[in-house]
């Protein structure tokens, strides 16, 4: 899937779970929720890869379940810098679960385009 697409698509996943938990989870509008989109792929193209290098024992050692947690701090990380009035979690747990929806979600929709196309 291209890298708009899945720019787009997260952009609606991140709508669509603000909406889910609106005490728990603050997204300002949707132009945010795009910003936070591609702040989250340029961190995800540019710091994750490091931080998996880094955390390979533990992965290994939880089979690979270690990596939720990377994937909350990216979201922690994004917030960050998006600015956590606009784009924010209550909870370092509550960015794991947004995590855990958006990659559910990511599968599905990837799923969905590859046999469609």
């Amino acid at each position: 899937m291209g890298f708009w697409k899945r720019i787009l698509i997260n952009t609606v996943l991140f709508v669509a779970i603000a909406g889910f938990f609106q005490s728990s989870f603050h997204v300002a509008n949707i132009w945010v929720a795009l910003i936070a989109s591609f702040v989250l792929a340029i961190l995800n193209a540019a710091v994750k890869p490091f931080l998996m290098l880094l955390s390979l024992p533990i992965t290994l050692l939880t089979l690979g379940l270690f990596s939720i947690v990377i994937n909350g701090l990216m979201l922690q990380l994004t917030s960050f810098f998006v600015g956590a009035a606009n784009f924010g979690f209550s909870s370092f747990g509550m960015a794991m679960l947004v995590s855990i929806l958006m990659s559910l979600a990511n599968v599905i929709v990837s799923n969905f385009f590859s046999r469609s196309a």
